[in-house]
C-alpha cells in the first residue's frame, strides 16, 4: 500500500488555492483498487489529486497519498469534492447514492462514473441491477453536475495500458461535450484510448459491455476479453450516413477527443 503524512483540512484548502490557476484538481472518491491505480497515474500528469475518504487519516490512506506523490492529499468526501474540478466516483455502485449525498454542492463540476450496477442472475450470468443505467441515474440525482460515464478497464491495465499489447478503449458518454473532452484528455494522457460514445443515455450500452466482460470468465474459459474498438474509416468513406438519416441533436457541438493514430485515407480501400 501507499503512505503519506497526515494533512488537515486547512492545509488541504491552502494547498489547493496555491496551485496554478490552470492545474485541474481531481478528487478521487474512494481509496480501493481502482483509486490506487487511477490516482498515481493521473497525478503524474500535472493534475492535483485529492483522495476522498471516510477516514483520511487512516494508515492505508496515508500510504496511498505518499505513494501517489506530486502533491497529492486526502480529505473527507465533502472536502475533496469541494476542492475539485473533476470528481471520480471510484466506489462500488451500492455506495454511490449515499456518497453523492455526502459530497455537498457539485453543481457545475464534472462527475466521472466508472461503476457497473450488476448482480448474478438465476442462470449464473450477470445482469444489470438497475432499470436504466448508473450514468443516467447519477445525472438525474445531480442534474446540474456534468456527468461522464467512462468504461475504464481493470486496474492492471490502468497501471500498464500496454500490458496486452495495445491500449484499451475507454468509452465516454456525456451530455456535455467539454466535460467529455476534459476526461478524454486525462485518459489519453495516462495511456488509454478515449472514444465518444454519445450522450449520457448511452451509459446503458457501456454498461452492457461490462456484462459481456463476465461471460467467458463465468463460463470458465481460458480467455477473457478487454474492450478495444477497432477504428475504421471504411463506412464514412463509402456511405455518407448523414444524408440518409436525420442529424443527431449535438452534431454541431461534438466533443473532440485525442486520437492515437489518424484515420485511414479513403483511397487506401479497394472496393468494387
Amino acid at each position: 500500500m501507499r503512505s503519506l503524512t497526515a494533512i488537515t483540512l486547512v492545509l488541504l484548502a491552502a494547498s489547493v488555492s496555491a496551485s496554478s490557476a490552470d492545474q485541474l484538481v481531481v478528487a478521487i472518491i474512494g481509496t480501493g483498487d481502482i483509486a490506487d491505480s487511477l490516482g498515481p497515474r493521473i497525478s503524474a500528469h500535472d493534475y492535483r489529486v485529492v483522495y476522498g475518504s471516510r477516514d483520511p487519516d487512516r494508515d492505508s490512506v496515508r500510504a496511498l497519498v505518499d505513494a501517489t506523490g506530486f502533491g497529492a492529499s486526502a480529505a473527507t468526501h465533502a472536502a475533496a469534492a469541494a476542492a475539485a474540478d473533476v470528481i471520480v466516483l471510484a466506489v462500488p455502485w451500492e455506495a454511490v447514492e449515499t456518497v453523492l449525498e455526502n459530497l455537498g454542492d457539485v453543481d457545475g463540476k464534472i462527475i466521472v462514473d466508472v461503476t457497473y450496477p450488476i448482480r448474478q442472475a438465476a442462470d449464473g450470468y450477470m445482469e444489470s441491477s438497475v432499470d436504466s443505467s448508473a450514468g443516467e441515474l447519477i445525472q438525474s440525482w445531480r442534474p446540474k453536475a456534468r456527468v461522464v460515464k467512462a468504461s475504464i478497464p481493470s486496474s492492471y491495465l490502468i497501471d500498464d495500458p500496454s500490458l496486452l499489447g495495445t491500449p484499451p478503449t475507454v468509452m465516454l458518454a456525456a451530455n456535455d461535450p467539454v466535460a467529455k473532452e476534459t476526461i478524454g484528455q486525462i485518459f489519453a494522457e495516462i495511456g488509454l484510448d478515449p472514444w465518444d460514445a454519445g450522450p449520457i443515455r448511452f451509459s446503458r450500452s457501456i454498461e452492457a459491455f461490462g456484462l459481456l466482460f463476465w461471460v467467458p470468465l463465468l463460463q470458465g474459459r481460458a480467455e477473457g476479453v478487454e474492450v478495444e474498438l477497432m477504428r475504421s474509416s471504411f463506412w464514412p468513406c463509402v456511405w455518407n450516413v448523414t444524408e440518409s438519416f436525420e442529424p443527431v441533436a449535438d452534431r454541431d457541438n461534438l466533443a473532440h477527443l485525442p486520437r492515437r493514430i489518424p484515420p485511414r485515407p479513403c483511397e487506401s480501400y479497394s472496393v468494387e
